[in-house]
């Protein structure tokens, strides 16, 4: 009986091996992720393999506590203030984290990161997967500023995402220039469902063309802002490199529309990755 048991065993071992001479790993499955046709990867961070788990020399980091034009209370980190670590690269993923201190620093008591990458890029496909902090005053972004930014909003800003706490579920995608600047119904954004984005992770994409800005949430398009080759920077300042910004800020005139909870700290916003596309020159 143990013989026949054990030919059974070995029967069953060779036929669930097959004949595959060269077996392969099914891909790792990327919910949401949606490359353009003809598009390439040029440049990536996945949040692996880094040694002392911060963030490299591929990011730099804003530091101080100025507001940041919303009135924010957060002063931003460059990586680590004492035993708090603001950009943690751990098990693949980053964590960028806001913390309430015991002890004010710099006359702050919430700390929080600003990162950006030091490469910058002209028309592309954008991308993150990410999960993103709950609860009231958290707000947290993925973004784009011109590599040669002297004035906002002339020189324009890219909002790939925008989470704001107060609002769960929904996320939002805009782009600024000096005509369209949320004044007197000039607002070019648009908002999305995104169920339990603090509790799973979506993909937030933008394609940017010389024709078109367009953003996504796991391969679905309800973002367009059109170029009106006007060839006026008023209306289209989108023909000039930009960068790419990841941040986590508290509260603001946006994010801190209905208060800070206390209770959100510590509030974390998680990256899987970040990756860029252009098309084949």
């Amino acid at each position: 009986m143990r013989l026949m048991n054990l030919l059974m065993f070995l029967l069953c071992c060779f036929l669930s091996c097959g004949s595959d001479d060269n077996p392969t790993d099914p891909p790792k499955e990327e919910p949401g992720a949606t490359v353009p046709e003809g598009y390439s990867l040029v440049w990536s961070d996945e949040f692996d393999n880094t040694p002392n788990r911060l963030p490299g020399n591929e990011w730099w980091f804003e530091t101080g506590n100025n507001g940041w034009g919303n009135n924010e209370p957060q002063y931003y980190i460059d990586r680590v203030l004492g035993n708090d670590t603001v950009a943690k690269v751990q098990n693949g993923m980053l964590t960028i984290t806001a913390f309430k201190l015991a002890t004010p620093h710099d006359g702050a008591d919430i700390i929080s990161a600003r990162m950006n990458t030091v490469r910058s890029w002209k028309y592309g496909y954008f991308e993150m997967r990410a999960k993103v902090p709950g609860g009231k005053g958290t707000w947290a972004a993925f973004w784009m500023l011109p590599k040669n930014f002297q004035s906002w909003p002339l020189d324009g800003e890219i909002d790939i995402m925008e989470y704001v706490g107060y609002r769960p579920d929904v996320t939002q995608a805009s782009v600024h220039t000096a005509a369209y600047n949320h004044v007197d119904g000039t607002e070019r954004t648009a908002t999305r469902s995104a169920p339990g984005a603090e509790r799973k992770f979506y993909t937030y994409g933008l394609l940017w063309t010389e024709d078109e800005i367009a953003g996504y949430i796991d391969g679905v398009k309800y973002f367009s802002f059109a170029n009106d080759h006007a060839n006026n920077k008023n209306t289209w300042p989108f023909n000039e490199p930009f960068y790419l910004k990841l941040n986590l800020a508290i509260g603001g005139n946006w994010g801190g529309l209905q208060g800070i909870d206390p209770n959100i700290f510590p509030a974390r916003y998680e990256i899987d990755y970040v990756r860029v596309y252009q098309q084949a020159k």
